[in-house]
């Protein structure tokens, strides 16, 4: 029986601009498609509507028809990948194993355990770069070792994108897919998933929206910034489309795009910042961690209207605009003195784009606990944010309409008090 080769999505749902698809489909035959619902990460997952689940389904299904019609079809199997691969290979004489790399420190652990499996029986497991334009360990300071801080990495990191010439990758070679009749598909239910009402906007890359970015990012009011941010955590979107976009039209939202791999970056090289502070000396900050106070903050009842206004957001649509997630966190850590970690497991469950390393690396920011080069006593001020960033009030009055009326909390902290007890606080630890 002639061999197969599959190829595994994960993060790099979408069938044009795909590294390790393209290379499949030029240098093997027989190429069958495959996605694995895993079990390993679903079942950690609280929320039975989650609407990343519903995204990631309708995602596949919309390429798995696509597939059909050029005569092959996409299997979709549910479970744990060790699980899933000893039952593959002994249902298909299979070749080898293509695939997309990643960086998380559970997505290297379970490569690995797959690699020995097929290993056992000598078939390859071959991985590409693809979500990210340089790899962890491609953007190295003078002396070989990784950045601790972003500006000369970034600076690296443009002189190299510059002198690469990225380019998009040409349509694969569709005749070398597996052909075979529909596979069988599979419900959210069959998962024991329901339908989330949450709409997520499409994978576009919007060029009037990006050109302004610099200008109108900063806005909540605004629809100034792309939403794209599911879109590269799953892969519906080329980051090398969006960076090669990004680089003619707007340094800032390709600055963004670098700032993504920086935490990729340090991620990869230090994956004890799950849930330690990357400066070993701030995991001495004694947190008050009281718990009325986080539900408070989880609910948008501070007292704080940007920051409720921020939260309230995110509860209800799964998104939060990038400049109240700082304002948010800093509250959080700062104000409150509520360890970020608590503040990171709320965002990971909550929203639609969370990504490891982008929510750890913008988490230990706003704490000061992180690579930021900002001393520990930045502290925003949320009124002086919502003066410069909502004057008008637009984004609050959105998402809080009892502003103004008795049924809006008072403050829950005074601005002034919460900012020298944690600066105070932040000084003791760090001369122990």
């Amino acid at each position: 029986m002639e061999k197969i080769t599959l190829f595994w999505f994960r993060r790099d749902l979408r069938l044009e601009d795909n590294t390790g698809l393209f290379y499949a489909l030029q240098q093997e035959k027989n190429i069958l498609p495959l996605f694995i619902f895993d079990r390993n990460i679903l079942d950690l997952l609280e929320d039975r509507q989650d609407a990343r689940v519903q995204f990631i389904h309708d995602q596949i299904h919309t390429f798995k028809n696509q597939l059909e019609q050029k005569g092959s079809s996409l299997m979709i199997r549910y479970g744990k990948p060790e699980e899933v691969y000893t039952q593959l290979l002994a249902e298909y004489p299979i070749g080898a194993v293509y695939t997309n790399r990643d960086y998380e420190p559970y997505a290297k652990e379970r490569d690995q355990a797959i690699d020995r499996l097929l290993g056992e029986k000598g078939i390859p497991l071959l991985s590409f770069k693809d979500q990210v334009i340089f790899e962890p360990g491609e953007i190295l300071n003078g002396s070989g070792e990784f950045y601790k801080v972003f500006t000369p990495f970034s600076k690296n990191w443009l002189d190299k994108f510059k002198a690469a010439n990225i380019q998009e990758l040409p349509a694969p070679n569709w005749k070398n897919l597996y052909h075979t009749s529909p596979l069988p598909n599979l419900s959210l239910e069959d998962m024991n998933f329901q339908p989330s009402g949450i709409p997520i906007p499409p994978a576009e890359t919007q060029d009037s929206l990006i050109k302004t970015y610099d200008e109108t990012r900063n806005f909540p009011a605004k629809p100034g910034t792309s939403r794209l941010g599911i879109h590269l955590r799953f892969g519906t979107i080329s980051i090398r489309k969006l960076a090669i976009r990004a680089s003619r039209l707007n340094d800032t939202y390709l600055n963004e795009l670098i700032w993504r791999e920086f935490y990729m970056m340090i991620l990869a090289f230090n994956p004890q910042v799950v849930d330690r502070a990357f400066k070993p000396a701030y995991d001495q900050i004694p947190w008050r961690n009281n718990e009325s106070e986080f539900k408070a903050w989880c609910e948008g009842k501070t007292g704080y209207p940007i920051v409720d206004a921020g939260m309230r957001e995110l509860n209800q649509t799964g998104y939060m605009h990038n400049r109240v997630r700082m304002i948010v966190a800093s509250f959080l850590t700062k104000h409150l003195l509520i360890d970020w970690r608590w503040g990171e497991a709320y965002f990971a469950k909550k929203l639609l784009d969370f990504e490891l390393a982008s929510n750890n690396g913008g988490w230990q920011w706003a704490a000061g606990t992180g690579t930021d080069a900002q001393p520990y006593f930045r502290v925003f001020n949320p009124d002086s944010q919502t003066e410069k960033f909502d004057k008008d009030l637009k984004y609050i009055k959105k998402w809080i309409p009892e502003l103004g009326t008795s049924s809006y909390p008072k403050p829950i902290v005074d601005h002034k008090f919460a900012r020298n007890r944690a600066i105070e606080t932040y000084k003791k630890a760090l001369e122990q």
